[in-house]
Formats: structure tokens, C-alpha cells, sequence
């Protein structure tokens, strides 16, 4: 039994023995692969946009607030009871269409009443003239004294003077009896009515209703007295129309771009006091009524006159206390950082004044990844100008070597 056991324990000693040492050796050529065998890790890879160019030209943009192209204030002319309505609040209605109506009933009987009275003047002003026609037959004759023919004159005058009177009281009669019914002075959009049939409005009353044309639209801003001096002044002599040297555009309050380009259509003549500035309006077409009156926009102004600007896409631009920046892959595929000065946001895109070329490849995603001087894999992506979405290049039926053409609708802009 004890040998037994002796032998088992030999054995056991034995495996343990031989593991131990198979393990001594795994380690020991382990240690020499890794002495022998440095492998690096491979570059980074990070999405690279080549940086492309776009005519741009000079840019402003206002606060602006529209204004209805016209607007009447229906009000009530006359005195009276409110007895009809012939519209629905907020629709179309047409030009000399009857919108409201007076209690004609006590201009009517006033119209009667003037009508009867100047018949009646002129019944007088006739007898006048009879009598002072058989006056002059007589006065020669010596029939009559002077101071007859005299009194005979001057009652046919007034007679005359009564005529005109009572003609006018019937003019105001017909007027008066007009304006009990209200109608349409141009088609436009009517809004909401003030007052209800059965109400007594009058002249006193405020507006009963407002009528609109939207289409075109106006839209109103104000200009610094001193850019708008230092502008006069760079023009002068300039006989073209000023007016055609820019492009003006609309953005609306939910921020989207107005499809529908605009023209300067006033300016004022004086500078306001309070605010040193000069109100200008525009003009727009509004064919949808899309914009309504009292809208605060903003309305930009780019000049026409152009220059090829290099435009970088917002997802590039970084900022430390130096400034904004973006890392440029160079030669050999070495990241540097590039300090720029950026213009204006055009949709997803900026405006790069300084700091970058066109054709160089600037890093769009992975930038948590590297650092300048770091070598990186370059892999070419597009970039949608207009919403910022980045994709592959190749899935894009687009030719890397043409300008990205975006729509000049932006959403921000630095002032030049």
C-alpha cells in the first residue's frame, strides 16, 4: 500500500514537472517573438473633403417686416344700424362687390325731403324771375319805384343762392344714402369683422373690417446712415440702375429659404432722427400668400459682382482660444492644423477668406481620432452642401473635379 502511494506521488510530480517546463518554454519563445518582431500599428483612417470653389459675392443681411402690397381700412361713413353682411371673413372678394350694409331708412327719407325742398326752391327762384322780368318792362315807364326794383333783384338772387343750396343738400342726401352701402375698393383678402349685424356703427366707430392685396408683398428694413452715405459715395457718377447690382432674398421666420426673388422698390428721401437710419422697401412676388403683412424676415443682399471663394464644410471646422481651425492632410499624408477665417455660411458650407486653398483635402470625420503630425489613411468622402450629410464618394454620380454648385440660401452669415 505505501509503495503504491510513493508511486502515485512520483508520477504526479512528474506531470507537474513537465507542465511546468512546457510553460517556461512558451514563455521564453513568446518573449523572443516579441523582441524580434515589432509590428506598427496602421494609420488611421479619417474622411478627407477636397476643398472646392464658388463664386460669392459681397453680402448683408437685414431685419425686415412685410407690409401688405395695399390696404384699405373699411370704415362707416354714416350713422346707423348694421343690417347685412356679404363676405366670409379671410376670403377673396372682388372689386366693387357690396360688403356691408347701413339702415338706409333714414337717408332715404332725407333724400326725399331734399328732393322736395329743392323743387320747391326752384319754384321760388322761377316766380322771382317772373316778377323782376315784368319789373324791367315797368321801371321805365315809371310804374314801379326804384327801391322795388331793387327788392325784386335782390329776391330773384336769392331765390338763385336757395336753388344751389337746396341742390347741395340733395348731392349730400344721394352721398349720404351711398354710404350706407360698403363696398370693395380694389380685390384683395378681407379679414376679420369688427362688428356684427345688429351693431350701430358710425363715424366714430373703429375699423369695421381690413382689406389686403398680398401678391406682391412689400417688405421694409433699415439701413445704417453711415452705409448708406459711404454706399451713395462709391456710386456717383454711376447712371445704371444701383438696384440690379444685387440679388435680394428672403429668409422666413421658420428659417427656410423663400423661393421667390425680390427688387428695391423705395427708397426714403430722410433719415430718421431717432434712429440714424433710412428705411428702403422691396418688392416680392407672393403668388401662394405664403408671407402675410406684419412678418418679421431676414432679407439678404449679395452683390452680383463675384469672386471664386473656397468653401469648407461646417463639420471641418474646429475652435480653441486661438480661433477656428481645421486639420489638413498634407504631403505624406501628415495631418496640420490650419488656423481660417471664415465669411459666410452658405447652407452647410462656410465661406474660407484665409487659412485654406482650393484642392486641399481638409478632415471631416475622425478628427477625435489624430492630431497634427500624426500620418493618416485619407479616405475622399462628399459632402451634401446644402443639409451637411457625408457619404461615400463613389456612390455619388458626382465629378470630385467640378465646384460644388449649393443653393445660396444661407442660414447665417458673417457681414463683409
Amino acid at each position: 500500500m505505501l509503495e503504491r502511494l510513493s508511486k502515485q506521488a512520483n508520477t504526479s510530480l512528474l506531470s507537474v514537472s513537465k507542465i511546468a517546463l512546457i510553460g517556461l518554454l512558451t514563455l521564453t519563445l513568446t518573449a523572443c517573438g516579441k523582441q524580434e518582431v515589432q509590428v506598427a500599428p496602421p494609420a488611421p483612417a479619417v474622411s478627407v473633403y477636397s476643398i472646392k470653389s464658388q463664386p460669392v459675392g459681397g453680402y448683408r443681411e437685414f431685419v425686415a417686416r412685410t407690409e401688405a402690397f395695399k390696404e384699405a381700412n373699411l370704415r362707416a361713413r354714416v350713422e346707423g344700424e348694421l343690417l347685412e353682411r356679404h363676405f366670409r371673413e379671410g376670403s377673396i372678394v372682388e372689386k366693387g362687390q357690396v360688403l356691408l350694409k347701413i339702415d338706409p331708412a333714414a337717408y332715404k327719407a332725407a333724400l326725399s325731403a331734399a328732393k322736395a325742398d329743392l323743387s320747391s326752391r326752384i319754384s321760388g327762384e322761377e316766380n322771382a324771375k317772373r316778377n323782376l322780368k315784368r319789373a324791367n318792362e315797368l321801371i321805365n315807364d315809371g310804374y314801379i319805384s326804384q327801391s322795388d326794383y331793387d327788392r325784386l333783384t335782390t329776391e330773384e338772387s336769392q331765390a338763385k343762392s336757395a336753388v344751389k343750396s337746396a341742390q347741395a343738400s340733395l348731392e349730400k342726401a344721394e352721398l349720404d344714402l351711398g354710404y350706407t352701402t360698403i363696398t370693395a375698393p380694389f380685390t384683395g383678402r378681407i379679414g376679420k369683422v369688427n362688428y356684427n349685424v345688429g351693431n350701430l356703427v358710425g363715424p366714430t366707430s373703429s375699423t369695421l373690417a381690413t382689406l389686403i392685396i398680398t401678391d406682391p408683398i412689400f417688405a421694409s428694413f433699415q439701413v445704417e446712415e453711415s452705409t448708406y452715405v459711404s454706399y451713395q459715395q462709391s456710386h456717383q457718377g454711376d447712371r445704371s440702375n444701383k438696384v440690379s447690382q444685387f440679388d435680394i432674398s428672403l429668409r422666413l421666420p421658420n428659417n427656410s429659404d423663400y423661393p421667390e426673388k425680390g427688387r428695391l422698390n423705395f427708397s426714403d428721401t430722410k433719415i430718421s432722427e431717432g434712429m440714424g437710419t433710412v428705411e428702403l422697401r422691396t418688392i416680392f412676388p407672393n403668388p401662394n400668400n405664403i408671407i402675410i403683412p406684419g412678418l418679421f424676415v431676414t432679407l439678404i443682399l449679395e452683390s452680383q459682382n463675384k469672386e471664386e471663394m473656397a468653401l469648407i464644410p461646417q463639420a471641418a471646422v474646429q475652435e480653441n482660444q486661438q480661433g477656428k481651425f481645421v486639420l489638413i492632410v498634407g504631403e505624406n499624408n501628415k495631418v496640420k492644423q490650419r488656423h481660417v477665417v471664415l465669411g459666410r455660411r452658405i447652407n452647410a458650407m462656410w465661406v474660407a477668406e484665409k487659412g485654406v486653398a482650393i484642392g486641399e483635402k481638409v478632415i471631416v470625420e475622425g478628427l477625435q481620432k489624430v492630431r497634427s503630425g500624426v500620418e493618416v489613411r485619407g479616405i475622399e468622402k462628399y459632402v451634401d452642401p446644402t443639409i451637411g450629410t457625408i457619404s461615400d464618394l463613389k456612390n455619388k454620380d458626382v465629378d470630385s473635379s467640378k465646384v460644388n454648385e449649393p443653393n445660396i440660401s444661407p442660414s447665417a452669415t458673417t457681414d463683409k
